[in-house]
């Protein structure tokens, strides 16, 4: 078994915002021996959520609502589910392009 390195000590934060921030540009394996992690389940978790305002065509809306009332769920549960299909279909194609291979493409010479 390697011996644990040297950790670093985590600040005291004055805020939510000042601890993500910290961990956006600090890697934790300087800080935290993730050897001695455990996997936890939270099944009562839920999201962190924000409120927003969005202007759609009335016509969408109308086609939402008729969509929802066929599945029996709020609208606005609709919409949320559809969002995240499609940003995850969208995160898995650019994650898809990103490991194609590079062709270089050579200039013509005139």
């Amino acid at each position: 078994m390697p011996a644990p390195k040297n950790l670093k000590q985590i600040p005291r934060f004055e805020s939510e915002d000042e601890e993500r921030q910290f961990w956006a540009r600090e890697d934790s394996a300087d800080y935290i021996d993730w050897s001695q992690a455990r996997r936890v389940s939270l099944p009562k978790l839920k999201p962190s959520t924000k409120t927003i305002s969005l202007r759609i065509p009335e016509s969408l809306l109308e086609n939402l609502k008729i969509l929802a009332n066929k599945r029996d769920v709020p609208y606005q549960s609709l919409l949320k589910v559809f969002l995240a299909e499609r940003v995850a279909q969208e995160l898995r194609a650019a994650t898809k392009e990103s490991k194609q291979p590079m062709h270089k493409v050579q200039a013509s010479k005139s």
